[in-house]
């Protein structure tokens, strides 16, 4: 037969108030054996519980197949915290969540280490059932700090840092990263009761490009997440320096025209000594210097060489160079005039017909002194002025070729001209005085003036 839940609830009390000398867990069995009954379906449900230090732990006690049978929950102790609807022990932090004939669900508030430990869900039958669950702590660990060996450092230098996470449960597992990039560090574990204490240690060697970089301590603990502490890298280091060209934006540094380099420098701390100076030689005297500005107003093959601009700071010294080389100063060279002359020979009669060819266009075409001397900017500015000058130079060349040749043809025409002009008609011979009168020719040699002794002086060669 059973008894009624209010006569139950009222002995219980009665048997915990009034101290009796039957124990509760003798009560509770005598009470159970006397309103349960045999069932070989029937068991027990549970769940292992991990819960983080401070949080609610829920534990729950489920029968399957159930018929009435009285549930109950025990602590590690073996005392027990709900037997039905029914809170004996008196610990407030227990709340009764859910209780039903098939069903006890109790909560445990502000949980601690303490608490840890096994738990059991008994069911009264013949014979009783038990199980248990284990309510497992975890403790994030505490006063996450980064220490680092140097406040500030120089590039080129080694550093330490050490992160430490204090009194967790588990031991973590801290990771090091420098921006995005992970490094790699080594820890240390130690143990106080039942805390853990993790130390880790980087060595990293540090440039300019670390400055103001975040370095990252991360723990990895299934108590927390995503719980982090990071320090911000100060590193000095000496100047970078850069050299710029001011003027001319474009092109070539041409003799007679204006230079003007500006010396650019950046470090940690900021430079505050920078100079100019000539390599090799001394600074021209019409070199002006002002500040980080370097002007010569009128370059000469003489400013050729090497400038330097050195910049200092605390950290060290760093230089930056310009070569400078002047070329030629732009020429002009006038478009060529071709003459042509001709002259046309009739035998015995000679004609000469002079005639003049047209000037070019007078221009001025700026042409370089060297290979080195083109300039992109000017010969696309130039371009169409070069092409006329070009075609006038090659019409004037084959002119002049052809006014060479017609001058020497007429040339050769006049000398044969001449020659046969010379030759042409009747040939006369120088004879003796006296030779017309003779009868033969022995007797004209005989009667000329000087007679036999003359005739050697008359003798005449012809080829």
């Amino acid at each position: 037969m059973y008894v009624s839940e209010h006569v139950q609830r009222r002995d219980l009390n009665a048997a915990v108030q009034q101290g009796t000398g039957t124990t509760l867990w003798q009560w509770i069995r005598q009470l159970s054996a006397g309103r349960c009954f045999v069932s070989d379906g029937q068991n027990l449900v549970t769940e292992d519980v991990t819960v983080v230090e401070g949080d609610v732990a829920t534990i729950s006690c489920r029968v399957k197949n159930s018929d009435d049978s009285v549930i109950q929950l025990l602590n590690p102790n073996r005392q027990t915290i709900y037997f039905r609807d029914f809170r004996p022990l008196k610990d407030s932090r227990f709340q009764l969540v859910n209780f039903s004939n098939s069903e006890l669900r109790v909560s445990l508030t502000n949980v601690s280490i303490s608490d840890e430990g096994r738990y059991f869900c008994q069911l009264y039958t013949d014979p009783p059932q038990e199980i248990y669950t284990t309510i497992t702590v975890l403790v994030p660990p505490r006063n996450l700090v980064i220490d680092i060996q140097k406040e500030t450092a120089v590039e080129g230098e080694e550093i330490e840092l050490n992160c430490t996470a204090m009194a967790s449960r588990p031991a973590t597992t801290i990771r090091w990263f420098k921006g995005n990039k992970e490094l790699t560090g080594k820890s240390e574990v130690e143990q106080w009761s039942d805390m853990y204490t993790v130390t880790s240690q980087l060595l990293l060697k540090v440039g300019r490009e670390d400055d103001g970089v975040p370095v990252i301590c991360l723990v990895d603990h299934p108590a927390v997440k995503d719980l982090q502490t990071q320090r911000y890298l100060e590193v000095m280091y000496k100047p970078q320096v850069r050299v710029s060209q001011n003027y001319p934006l474009q092109g070539l540094t041409r003799e007679g025209e204006p230079l003007e380099l500006t010396c650019t420098a950046f470090g940690k701390p900021q430079p505050t000594d920078m100079r100019w100076l000539r390599v090799d030689d001394e600074m021209p005297q019409h070199v002006v210097v002002s500040g980080s500005n370097l002007l010569i107003s009128n370059l000469n093959k003489t400013d050729n060489g090497t400038y330097r601009c050195e910049a200092s700071n605390a950290v060290g010294k760093s230089h930056a160079d310009y070569m400078l080389f002047v070329y030629d100063p732009p020429t002009t060279i006038p478009p060529p005039t071709t003459t042509t002359t001709t002259t046309t020979t009739i035998p015995t009669t000679i004609t000469d017909t002079t005639a003049t060819t047209e000037p070019a266009v007078h221009g001025f075409t700026q042409l370089p002194n060297s290979a080195e001397e083109l300039d992109y900017g000017d010969l696309s500015d130039s371009r169409a002025g070069e092409e006329g000058a070009i075609r006038s130079v090659d019409h004037a060349v084959v002119g002049g070729v052809v006014a060479v040749v017609v001058f020497a043809m007429l040339c050769l025409l006049i000398i044969l001209g001449r020659y046969f002009a010379r030759h042409k008609g009747t040939y006369f011979t120088h004879e003796a005085k006296g030779a017309d009168d003779a009868a033969d020719a022995d007797t004209a040699i005989i009667n000329a003036e000087g007679g036999q002794n003359n005739s050697e002086e008359k003798k005449e060669y012809f080829i």
